[in-house]
């Protein structure tokens, strides 16, 4: 299968040329996972039970493009609580980024689209963490739990910002992409679109390194 890396377009020339080598190792580094079997909610594994969506995808203004998720008991009840990997996949990001996310895991899923047998990639964002349980390069399984529900060091009341992007180039600079449904799912209906996939047991070749620097990641 070939795989084709667009590079974001704000980008110069020469900007463009590193995250496109940057990219291109990624790949040819190999990194391969399971083809999803299904996608399950992040919180109260499975169903989600115990938790609810106190905000939804907007993509006009004002943007929010992912679901909050909090706990049904109020205030920060739900702080510490386990987070969950939605599905199969590899871990692309882990790290605090600070500003207004703190704590931000992304995992990089392939799938296959029932509808047309096209093997597909998504990322899933979990912001705000308390706690990082997973690093960058780890592969992770559906339901595995990857941190804990945080509030950004108080900024927030404890909740778990949620977001699942077609578009694998995305990484922590989301205002530079469009802002559409082909580069942003709404979660909750991505995951009851494919909760249960057929088992394939052969791995799959992956993409990594296609986010383009972010500056608000101080390094760790």
């Amino acid at each position: 299968m070939t795989v084709r890396v667009k590079c974001p377009a704000f980008l110069s020339r020469g900007l463009a040329a590193i995250w496109l080598a940057i990219a291109l190792s990624g790949i040819a580094a190999g990194v391969s996972v399971p083809l999803a079997d299904g996608f399950d909610f992040p919180c109260g594994k499975p169903n989600g039970a115990g938790y609810y969506i106190a905000r939804g995808v907007r993509l006009v203004s004002p943007i929010h493009y992912g679901e909050d998720w909090d706990g049904r008991g109020g205030g920060d009840t739900d702080l510490g609580d386990p987070i969950y990997s939605m599905g199969d996949g590899v871990v692309t990001w882990a790290y605090d980024v600070h500003k207004g996310w703190g704590n931000v895991v992304i995992i990089r899923h392939a799938y296959r689209d029932p509808a047309t047998q096209e093997i597909k990639f998504c990322d899933s964002l979990y912001g705000h963490l308390l706690e990082i349980w997973v690093k960058v390069g780890q592969q992770v399984k559906r339901g595995q739990q990857i941190g804990r529900m945080g509030s950004n060091n108080g900024m927030y009341p404890a909740h778990l910002h949620f977001e699942v992007r077609h578009n694998i180039n995305v990484g922590m600079l989301r205002d530079n992409f469009p802002r559409t449904f082909e580069t942003w799912a709404v979660p909750s209906q991505f995951i009851n679109r494919y909760r249960r996939l057929n088992r394939e047991w052969k791995s799959q070749p992956v993409p990594t390194g296609t986010y383009p620097e972010y500056e608000g990641f101080k390094g760790l």
